[in-house]
């Protein structure tokens, strides 16, 4: 055990006086230490309930033979962060989160980890760091909030997005939107849809690095605390059996991923996480990857925004064990924290629910849930959302309306500044431009709001997981490094085929070379954190990993 650097022999007599004074008896330095890496603050309400978790994960932790040592770990909420500077530091925070759990690790020679945390950029932080270490972790996934209510109607967060652009385009009242402000989230828990944080759970878990059933068990269920108490014993268990993450996320478990983010049709976000995932585990993965792998995998379940079911519905449908059973012919064999391969818990999950869940004779769509475009727009490719993309909006084309920010491209679309028919281009918010490649739910969710169905909008940046509609981001190479999204201008003509996969800039060769000659980048006068990101963050394509 790593721990035994710490607690054996004579000279270790000063690392056992200061693990004496936290009150362990010299039976408890003989036991595997464990880390628990919690998110917990009062900030976000997807963490503002994980310490109740990390105390039962302690006691299964005892359980199981082991010493439980908790520590915390940054989170931000990505709605809170939304539509201002402060949506700029979430992408960072991924690395962030990585590296302070790293340091935790391997300074205190923890000989486990359990990793609990909820929303965006914090799962992914946390898995990256679970390969990174390669000491036995299991990752406990805080749980989905339950619907609000009002008028008869379950609402989400994304009710309340869209609600600014009906007010807006006078289709309701502020009184209205109040009401609907109170009413749309009632607890805590991750945001109710298939947004990220939700879809980041469920591609955790099938990828093996949860327990069955943790990516849709509602944050207030008991049945989460009874997943905490076993998060506890079993990772004892992994620890004594010597099962590190890289055995457990390799090429066969991404891949595995990859197959249920898109039968459920889940974020564009985790294209970008699971690239810098592989990443971190030295396992080869492109965006072509995603795009084969999607094309063989049916789209399932119809889940909000886009959809009508909430996470609370996948639960009561069966969860992801039931998506499982639906692609059991298509999982390629891996171990899972669990104990149990992944097609054994494919095996054993049913489907209690098949409008939520659907046969694979009967899918939403015959291919997965998510597309990669490439064309001279985005000659490294783009990324779109197509479960959320009305079918007569898979192919446009348009007029280009450019703007460089969300700033300026939100007071267009509030102000009604865009006609239908056009293609917005949001440039300079990508990984380096942003920095950070801020979400862009704020400006797609007035688009919906305010009434638009033939407005495309492009950006270099991100979408939020609860953005719908014909939103392609991820655009690579982004503006900031001389993209070719950075020379476009207004009226040049942009194809997009969703079916085809392209996405194309109808603007001669000529033309932008001489645009090129004349092009300059835009600077930012930053600092801090948001300094060293710009001058290290990687493409959208590689996962915006810092180079």
């Amino acid at each position: 055990m790593r721990s035994e650097e710490v607690t054996k022999g004579y000279q270790r007599a000063p690392n056992r006086s200061l693990l004496r004074s936290l009150g362990l008896t010299r039976a408890e330095m003989e036991r595997p230490f464990i880390g628990v890496a919690n998110a917990f603050n009062t900030i976000v309400p997807g963490h503002v309930h994980l310490r109740s978790l990390a105390e039962r994960v302690r006691e299964g932790v005892a359980a199981g033979g082991g010493v439980a040592f908790e520590f915390g770990v940054i989170g931000i909420c990505d709605g809170i962060a939304m539509g201002h500077q402060g949506m700029r530091y979430s992408l960072p925070s991924r690395e962030n989160i990585a590296d302070s759990i790293e340091l935790m690790a391997e300074a205190h020679r923890f000989d486990g980890l359990v990793c609990i945390g909820t929303c965006d950029k914090i799962v992914p932080g946390m898995l990256q760091a679970a390969v990174r270490c390669n000491i036995p972790t299991v990752i406990l996934t805080g749980g989905p909030m339950l619907p609000g209510f009002l008028g008869g109607e379950e609402l989400s967060l994304i009710d309340v997005f869209e609600g600014v652009g009906k007010v807006a385009g006078g289709t309701m009242t502020e009184e209205a939107l109040n009401e609907l402000e109170c009413c749309a989230m009632p607890g805590c828990g991750s945001c109710q849809g298939l947004y990220t944080a939700n879809t980041m759970a469920c591609v955790t878990e099938a990828l093996g690095m949860s327990l069955p059933y943790c990516a849709a068990t509602p944050a207030v269920d008991a049945a989460k605390l009874r997943l905490a108490r076993k998060t506890g014993e079993r990772v004892v268990a992994l620890v004594k059996d010597g099962i590190t993450p890289r055995k457990i996320v390799n090429a066969r478990g991404i891949r595995n991923a990859i197959r249920v983010d898109m039968a459920l049709g889940g974020s564009t976000n985790t294209v970008l996480h699971l690239l810098a995932l592989a990443a971190e585990a030295g396992v080869p993965l492109t965006l072509e990857d995603f795009a084969r792998i999607g094309a063989g995998i049916p789209h399932l379940s119809f889940m909000q925004p886009a959809g009508p079911h909430s996470m609370l519905a996948l639960h009561r449908a069966g969860g992801i064990p039931a998506v499982l059973s639906r692609l059991k012919g298509e999982l390629e064999e891996n171990p899972t924290v669990s104990g149990r391969s992944i097609r054994t818990i494919a095996g054993k999950g049913t489907v209690r629910d098949e409008e939520v869940i659907r046969p694979v004779k009967n899918p939403v769509f015959p291919a997965g849930g998510l597309r990669i475009l490439r064309g001279t727009l985005a000659p490294d490719g783009a990324v779109v959302k197509a479960s959320g993309v009305d079918p007569s909006m898979w192919k446009h084309q348009g007029p280009a309306r450019v703007f460089d920010g969300e700033d300026a491209a939100m007071d267009a679309i509030l102000s009604r500044r865009i006609a239908e028919g056009e293609v917005v281009v949001l440039r300079y918010e990508g990984p380096r431009g942003g920095p950070g490649m801020p979400e862009m739910l704020s400006p797609t969710s007035a688009l919906m709001g305010l009434g638009y169905r033939k407005v495309a909008l492009v950006t270099d940046g991100r979408f939020s997981g609860g953005t719908r509609g014909p939103c392609i981001g991820h655009v690579a190479p982004e503006a900031a490094v001389g993209g070719p999204i950075a020379l476009v201008r207004n009226g040049d003509e942009i194809r997009i085929d969703i079916g085809r996969g392209t996405m194309d800039l109808n603007v001669p060769a000529k033309e932008l070379a001489t645009r090129r000659k004349a092009w300059k980048p835009k600077g930012k006068k930053l600092t801090g954190v948001l300094a060293r990101y710009a001058r290290s963050a990687g493409q959208a394509n590689t996962g915006a990993v810092p180079e």
